[in-house]
């Protein structure tokens, strides 16, 4: 089964959970992606950026929900500020950095990503966060 993944910009919680049935639209900037965990890779990501603990993340809730799933819906989660802000300040030589740390924690899991596919995914979290921040917003993801 194929995952749909939609990293994206809005304004708040509110704002981002109304795409729960719906991909997000022209009035959100987005990220498309796919077939991954996306919980556990945003938990990974934020541990490599900013640091902290994989538990204590999970323990403190991160991601955030906006909204859960149901049985045929979907779950939009909110990448914490503190994710955002090291993301959208992450230079070239950080980003690669992040990137190969992450294929090796997936590695480690038995899970496959190229260091060029995580580049990318990773490159363009970091594009989405500077255009966020810019714009005083946040980062949410959809997974449907």
């Amino acid at each position: 089964m194929s995952t749909v993944i939609d990293f994206f910009v809005a304004p708040d919680d509110t704002s981002a959970a109304m795409p729960l049935r719906a991909r997000p639209g022209p009035a959100h900037e987005s990220l498309p992606l796919g077939n991954f965990d996306v919980e556990e890779a945003v938990v990974e990501w934020e541990c490599l950026l900013v640091g902290g603990t994989f538990a204590d993340l999970v323990e403190a809730g991160e991601p955030r929900t906006d909204a859960d799933r149901d049985e045929d819906e979907c779950l939009v989660c909110a990448l914490s500020p503190r994710l955002c802000a090291a993301l959208a300040a992450a230079g070239e030589s950080r980003l690669r950095d992040v990137a190969a740390s992450w294929v090796d924690l997936r590695a480690r899991d038995g899970e496959v990503f190229d260091a060029q596919t995580a580049h990318g995914i990773v490159g363009g979290l970091v594009a989405l966060a500077g255009s966020a921040r810019r714009r005083e917003q946040g980062v949410h993801c959809r997974v449907g």
